[in-house]
């Protein structure tokens, strides 16, 4: 099979993993299981304190003595045979523990398909876009595979299956793990990364601009686990109405958005309107979302504001990335990298997790949600990042050359 294809195929299945459960798992470990929105903050908070841990796995342990194919490949096997007892437990307390071992096993996975993919194509720099767009589709079949399982048990009882997001995460995992050994050989590398690289990074937050994208992004990214976290829960609920069924395929919205963002409008705009103004638009498409969230009406609307999160990830997020490879030393922009990271999906979102699981069981009495004022929360936080940023963000150097 050709090289960009296995790679292509990889991606897809990397991330038809995490969306499988991602989107939806919150309601059903709220309206199934009867978790409290705390429980389900810690539980979403594990991903993003196991992806802070991760360089410590991958780049000291395992890609420094194994081929990455192999690791990924081990690391996946072992991730969907555990999702799928995971996909049968009830107790939080067991599922909390065995998810945390689970998400130890997937973070490493992230940095490691990325560095399959630089490694093996001849032009990385051209060729990576259209690989990483792979693991964007994947994660839209995954959620409409989940919707077309659920209409199909709604008729034939025998599919019905409680912890279905789970479970088809686990099977797409052990797909990966046996597609992952016939993926070109990477070998181990001689040195492996240092684990504190982005400590390298910390010498930019003397420099004002760059400290203060630094704090807005960190908060940003906290109110980023408000859309991931209780999305799914509000859409069934009685203020939106829609099945479990639908919601799968009704939130794939976001993430095709995303690929139109991503891969037409980022590239066409960057250049004419600078990095700056990206990152304006991005910033601002967070309290557009979040209002429309908390009136909750109608409902059009609300399922169409899905849409906003291909520029409130993409010309925030996917900004970030191209605005510290523009202002980082040439020596450092790999621990400017990997900083951001730290800052936005690791501390960012592990905190955001708790953060927006509290706001939940704080408005919400003898198990009735609030929904407006939940999403109040993080409308007030997201409009008061987008004046500071408006305001003090003052970057000299505005367009990509």
């Amino acid at each position: 099979m050709n090289t960009k294809l296995r790679l292509g195929l990889m991606m897809f299945l990397q991330y038809a993993i995490w969306g499988a459960w991602a989107p939806v798992l919150s309601a059903y470990l709220k309206d199934t299981l009867g978790f409290s929105g705390l429980h389900i903050g810690i539980i979403y908070s594990l991903l993003p304190l196991a992806t802070i841990i991760a360089p410590f796995i991958a780049g000291q342990i395992a890609d420094r003595y194994f081929a990455s194919q192999k690791v990924v490949g081990f690391l996946q096997l072992m991730g969907g045979a555990l999702l799928v007892v995971i996909s049968n437990i009830t107790e939080y307390r067991t599922m909390m523990w065995l998810m945390l071992f689970y998400c130890l096993l997937y973070a490493p996975t992230l940095a490691l398909t990325n560095s399959i993919a630089f490694i093996n194509l001849k032009d990385p720099e051209k060729d990576f876009g259209i690989i990483r767009v792979w693991g964007t589709i994947g994660w839209i079949v995954a959620g409409l595979m989940l919707t077309g399982w659920r209409y199909i048990a709604k008729s034939f009882e025998p599919f019905a299956f409680a912890g279905d997001t789970l479970l088809l995460a686990g099977i797409f995992s052990l797909i990966m793990g046996i597609q992952s050994f016939t993926l070109p050989h990477t070998p181990p590398k001689k040195e492996a990364a240092k684990p504190w690289a982005f400590l390298e990074a910390l010498k930019m937050m003397k420099e004002k601009n760059f400290a203060i994208f630094i704090i807005i992004a960190f908060v940003v990214a906290t109110e980023l686990m408000f859309y991931y976290i209780l999305t799914a829960p509000f859409l069934t609920s009685e203020k939106i109405g829609l099945s479990d069924a639908a919601v799968p395929g009704v939130m794939v919205i976001a993430q095709v958005a995303e690929i139109f963002v991503l891969a037409i409008l980022l590239p066409y705009l960057i250049k004419r309107i600078g990095i700056r103004n990206i990152l304006v638009i991005g910033v601002l498409a967070w309290p557009a979302r979040y209002i429309i969230f908390a009136v909750g009406k109608p409902v059009w609307l609300v399922i169409a504001s899905l849409s906003l999160h291909g520029f409130c990830f993409v010309f925030f997020f996917a900004a970030a990335f191209i605005y510290a490879d523009m202002v980082a030393p040439r020596d450092i922009r790999h621990s400017a990298q990997s900083f951001i990271v730290l800052v936005t999906y690791g501390i960012g979102n592990y905190l955001g997790s708790l953060f927006a699981g509290w706001v939940h069981d704080h408005f919400t009495i003898a198990e009735k949600t609030d929904w407006t004022a939940v999403f109040l929360v993080p409308c007030v936080l997201t409009v008061i990042c987008a004046l500071a940023f408006l305001l003090f963000f003052k970057p000299k150097q505005t367009t990509v050359p």
